[in-house]
């Protein structure tokens, strides 16, 4: 397995291809955006990861890795590109998947192994081989069903399991989930994550290889929303929830998280929905979780709200409000899904308050913000009224501490 090629690099699949080409392996990778894939010609990054620059331009001047807009034929390929939704009734889009699948089809020889380790629906991967098999005929692919068969070539779902922040060092180390659609194709696929896991690489079928990353994700929405649901409750019963929270998890066997503006992101947010849009009257209490963790920021917006009418009612006639962070978990600069952007978005169209937006790890606001003031948190601190902490950010975390004049209403944990 010395010649791969990835299909999406993005903040999984950048780190996946580098962290190959850093192990020897021979790397294509593959993207539609232009731009990223002149940066990371250049031996540079077009995201935020700790320690991921180095090895991509490590990787690129020794030749192991290359960029490219178009697919060239290698031993295995690995497809990490969204999954994003239709429409509002969560019904996943496998577009991309199905587009991937349409531009690898015909670079397939007998042999070669297709993973997917894009967050999928059960079943995904047993649609993208009937693609494949659409375009090529002439070849053999796996069967769910009929996994002692022997195919032309090898697939497998192989999902990703790593924290934003930390990928460099969770790739290698964290255990790999291997599904294969067949027996033989979790072993041709474990061949390939050898070549840089450490992990243990654990052997299933496709099916419940989707299952589990839905499942990993869907078990930390339901933890997050009971914390969330518990802030609530303890802002109307006016009990200090960090407070509260402390002093539960004093229980031997009690572990409660803490409780935030939302859940954002392109796992947590999202793949649970893929198991109540396949399971609609089954999946209660994983249906429950996502409503309660969509529908925190609405009560987060409510509160900053209530905090400027009081202000209002004391004589400020536009009271100034800082929202610190807006990536949608701490110390990356992925927006995406993120609820800081949902609740910037709300705030920015109150017409009652001037808002100053605060995210150290951005140098622009995306589009949908095109309003909003970026500004440093010096400049915050020293114009904001209320400042509302979103994201924990550690820079924030640090300053924070010994540096408040201004009223606060913090949602990521007692400062």
């Amino acid at each position: 397995m010395k010649n791969i090629c990835v299909f999406g690099l993005g903040y999984i699949g950048l780190p996946t291809a580098a962290m190959f080409a850093h192990h020897g392996a021979n790397v294509i990778g593959v993207d539609v955006n232009p731009h990223a894939v002149e940066t990371i010609n250049q031996g540079k990054i077009h995201i935020v990861e700790p320690g991921l620059e180095a090895i991509v331009k490590q990787a690129v001047d020794n030749g192991k890795l290359k960029a490219s807009l178009t697919p060239v034929h290698s031993d295995a390929y690995l497809i990490a590109v969204p999954t994003p939704f239709k429409g509002d009734d969560h019904e996943p889009d496998l577009s991309y998947i199905h587009a991937v699948s349409k531009a690898l089809a015909p670079l397939l020889e007998k042999g070669d192994v297709v993973i997917l380790e894009s967050t999928s629906p059960v079943g995904a991967t047993e649609k993208m081989v009937e693609w494949l098999a659409e375009e090529r005929p002439d070849l053999t692919f796996p069967k769910y069903h009929e996994p002692e068969n022997e195919a032309d070539i090898f697939v497998a779902y192989c999902p990703e399991r790593v924290l934003p922040g930390k990928v460099v060092e969770e790739l290698i180390s964290n255990d790999r989930i291997i599904g294969g659609m067949t027996k033989e194709s979790t072993e041709k696929a474990q061949e390939v994550y050898r070549i840089f896991v450490e992990g243990d690489l654990l052997a299933t079928n496709s099916r419940t290889a989707e299952m589990a990353k839905l499942t990993e994700n869907a078990s930390r929405d339901v933890s997050i929303a009971f914390a969330n649901e518990l802030s609530i409750i303890s802002d109307k019963l006016d009990i200090n929830v960090w407070e509260l929270i402390e002093l539960a998890n004093h229980h031997p066997r009690v572990n409660i998280l803490q409780p935030g503006a939302g859940v954002g992101g392109h796992c947590i947010a999202v793949d649970p929905w893929f198991i109540v849009n396949q399971n609609p009257d089954e999946a209660k209490i994983i249906r429950a979780a996502r409503e309660i963790n969509d529908n925190k920021p609405k009560w987060v917006i409510e509160k900053i709200i209530a905090e400027v009418d009081k202000l209002k009612e004391q004589g400020v006639e536009t009271p100034v409000v800082a929202l610190l962070g807006l990536a949608f978990k701490p110390n990356i600069d992925d927006l995406r899904e993120s609820p800081a952007v949902h609740i910037a978005l709300k705030i920015l169209n109150n017409k009652n308050m001037d808002v100053l937006l605060v995210e150290p790890n951005i140098s622009m606001l995306p589009p949908i913000l095109g309003d909003g003031k970026l500004v440093s948190l010096d400049i915050a601190l020293k114009q904001a009224d209320i400042v509302a902490v979103l994201v924990g950010h550690s820079y924030f975390q640090d300053i924070l501490k010994n540096n408040l004049h201004t009223d606060i209403i913090s949602f990521i944990g007692e400062l």
